[in-house]
């Protein structure tokens, strides 16, 4: 699947101010949040992100997880980072794609909204990386990790 590319947002602000440039972006949330912050908060700050607009693609990563990544699965969460071992891996993405979802084993490459200078260069990354094309291709195979 190819995605825009990715921004890391650890909250509604870091989230809004990824949208507001109006290029296509994939929203990406913070190493392992799906783990401590969950599939409900992430859900929710998608959707209040994108008030007004459509929803873009999003990425929840849920970490070694395995258990948050099939509740996110579960929540309708449709693209997840997961790195876990190859058996529980294979599981939960079979249970994703029944739904029309994806599990990644590793985040793309993404630009991370808490860094110094972020907004500065936030513009810049999502032009730059549209034109390069450069996305992740199915990470279902975990021997991609």
């Amino acid at each position: 699947m190819k995605l825009p590319p990715a921004v890391i947002v650890h909250g509604l602000e870091q989230a809004r101010a990824a949208l507001a440039p109006g290029l296509p972006v994939t929203l990406l949330s913070g190493p392992g949040a799906g783990s401590y912050a969950g599939v409900g908060w992430w859900r929710a700050l998608v959707m209040l992100a994108s008030e007004g607009g459509a929803a873009p693609p999003d990425v929840l990563d849920c970490g070694e997880s395995a258990g948050r990544a099939l509740e996110a699965v579960r929540a309708g969460q449709r693209l997840l980072v997961l790195r876990t071992e190859p058996v529980l891996f294979r599981d939960v993405a079979e249970r994703a794609a029944r739904g029309g979802g994806e599990v990644l084993a590793c985040a793309p490459p993404a630009l991370d909204m808490a860094s110094q200078g972020t907004l500065w260069r936030l513009e810049a990354w999502l032009l730059n990386e549209g034109r390069q094309g450069e996305g992740q291709g199915s990470a279902l195979d975990p021997s991609r990790r």
